[in-house]
């Protein structure tokens, strides 16, 4: 049948089940557009296309599917880059379809052409430039597989605007992807080696990351962890991964993480990280990361391995297969002593008093965190900005299940929450949802706010607000003498904001507040917006400096004041 190339496009995204995008129209991805009308995915019209990105991103780790965002060319194909580098850098996997000058004039410095395939070319999976129509299908069914295949990643589309208008036949073919790896004979002696440095550890850490969720592993990691008596330790973004209230779980590693995690890491004769890279905020000082443990890396991406940490035994393989073999093979352990040296680390810690005191009834921001999570007993979706508050989410928010953290760790892109947070909405359109977000990222992308309400969501939105830059104010009280260079921040009302775009606004400045707001706040229909004033110089701990040893750690003054 003969289709345009705008309808193949509608077409492809039906194939793939598609049921929503987010975008933004214009010239040269009209004829898309006019095409979408004829076709039932729902459209989400954001008011930037870096929204859309993010929307799609949100969907995409909330949903495990591919997210979808459109744009046009020029300046909306580069709007679109922040979002597509933060997908890159957490493996999320979208599908970035833009619209481009027509062919004959490419390369002519056109009225909004950009050669968005060059622009985005080191923060994309892989990228595509279509100037032919009977090129559309099969590109952009290749898009979808590599977006969603291995690791996952960003997968950009430019088609020309004659490309769309053009026709040609089209059908509706099978595609079968290979994904995985067979049990040979290399992976059958890997996992016998794995086995073995298991059962002989005496002091042994599963460190879990996101490849754990994205895997579909959590069951089977959690298998193994009990079986073996393995405490088990996350990075950010695989909080979730492993249940926060699991007698094994121990919290999250890394730069702010638990004092009792890295001094455990520090301590342990072996580490068996699971979908996790190695990042520099979980190692600190790779030289000096678990110095004297034996380490196995299990990782579907061989460009990770050995890449920061050097490890005694790779494994590239899906890790959901890996993690169910060894949870087979490995001896049934307990690990009693070991359980109770990392118990004690634990209740020496003090970086958490901040909870017991009272500070006539001001307000904190662990105090908010913790509420949300007891008032929801830790059953929302919650999507965070970048910050102190996203630190601080991680340490009080216990997360029970994957998916049920969506945040940017790589990139740490501000402004990520709140259209994050909407992608999530039409991925799990029943889940509670908070986004966690501090007064500086939350303006950034505040103009959806319109979006929620033109789509009539429900989401609730904890603004942290501290009159800050938080994060950039604490590295500058540490290491800068308290020169507070462009971190004092001023904010609109945010009560008012909210009610300017026809949406419900709140605040609350005391602890005694906390408790009604957030229940108005989760009664109230439509997105509402929660104005959170905490005590203004705050600090996140522990806190690893930059490049330092993780078992060095600033701890909070024990009888700190905070102002």
């Amino acid at each position: 049948m003969k289709r345009t190339g705008a309808q193949i496009v509608w077409e492809v995204l039906t194939e793939e089940k598609v049921d929503v995008v987010f975008g933004y129209p214009g010239g040269a991805i009209m004829p898309v557009y006019d095409a979408m009308l004829g076709y039932q995915v729902h459209h989400v019209l954001v008011r930037h296309e870096q929204g859309a990105a993010h929307m799609a991103d949100g969907y995409a780790r909330a949903s495990g599917r591919v997210g979808v965002a459109l744009a046009t060319s020029g300046p909306g194909a580069t709007n679109l880059v922040t979002g597509i580098a933060t997908a890159m850098l957490d493996s999320s996997p979208i599908v970035c379809i833009t619209g481009q000058v027509p062919s004959k004039l490419l390369g002519s410095d056109a009225f909004q052409e950009t050669d968005i395939t060059g622009v985005t070319l080191p923060i994309t999976k892989h990228n595509f430039l279509v100037t032919r129509v009977d090129e559309i299908a099969p590109t952009l069914r290749q898009a979808f597989a590599i977006a969603r295949s291995g690791r996952p990643g960003p997968v950009l589309v430019d088609i020309t605007k004659d490309a769309q208008q053009a026709t040609c036949e089209y059908e509706a073919p099978t595609v079968a992807v290979q994904t995985g790896r067979a049990l040979t004979r290399e992976l059958e002696q890997e996992l016998l080696r794995a086995q073995e440095m298991i059962d002989a550890a005496e002091r042994p850490l599963l460190l879990v990351g996101q490849g754990v969720v994205q895997s579909g592993a959590a069951l089977a990691v959690k298998a193994l962890a009990e079986k073996g008596d393995i405490p088990v330790a996350a990075t950010l973004l695989g909080l979730g991964a492993f249940p926060a209230t699991h007698p094994l779980a121990l919290g999250m590693m890394g730069m702010h993480g638990e004092a009792w995690v890295n001094h455990a890491i520090q301590e342990a004769d072996l580490i068996v990280a699971l979908g996790m890279r190695f990042d520099d905020r979980v190692t600190g000082d790779p030289k000096k990361f678990a110095a004297n443990a034996k380490k196995i890396h299990v990782e579907i991406d061989r460009a990770e391995i050995n890449k920061t940490v050097r490890v005694d035994l790779p494994i590239v393989a899906d890790l959901r297969s890996v993690a169910g073999q060894l949870m087979e093979r490995v001896a049934t352990r307990t690990r009693s002593e070991w359980r109770a040296r990392i118990g004690a680390m634990r209740a020496a810690a003090a970086d958490r008093d901040i909870l017991k005191r009272d500070d006539d009834g001001r307000l904190h921001a662990a105090h908010v965190i913790d509420e949300l999570w007891r008032s929801t007993a830790g059953g929302a979706l919650v999507v965070t900005d970048v910050g102190q508050h996203q630190m601080w989410e991680a340490q009080y928010y216990k997360h029970e299940r994957p998916r049920s953290l969506v945040t940017s760790g790589g990139l740490g892109t501000m402004g990520f929450a709140l259209p994050a947070a909407i992608g999530a909405r039409f991925a799990r359109p029943d889940d509670e949802i908070w986004v966690v977000v501090g007064d500086g990222g939350f303006q950034m992308t505040a103009c959806e706010l319109s979006t929620c309400a033109q789509e009539g969501l429900k989401i609730n939105i904890a603004i942290i607000n501290n009159g800050f830059l938080g994060m950039v104010r604490q590295w500058q009280e540490m290491f800068y003498d308290r020169r507070y260079a462009a971190t004092p921040m001023l904010s609109p009302d945010f009560v008012k904001l909210a009610e300017a775009h026809g949406l419900a606004g709140l605040r609350a400045s005391e602890r005694k507040d906390l408790v009604g707001v957030i229940a108005e706040a989760r009664q109230k229909p439509g997105t509402v917006v929660v104005d959170f004033r905490v005590s203004a110089e705050e600090n996140v701990y522990p806190m690893v400096p930059s490049g330092g040893d993780i078992g060095e750690m600033i701890r909070r003054p024990q009888h700190a004041r905070v102002a």
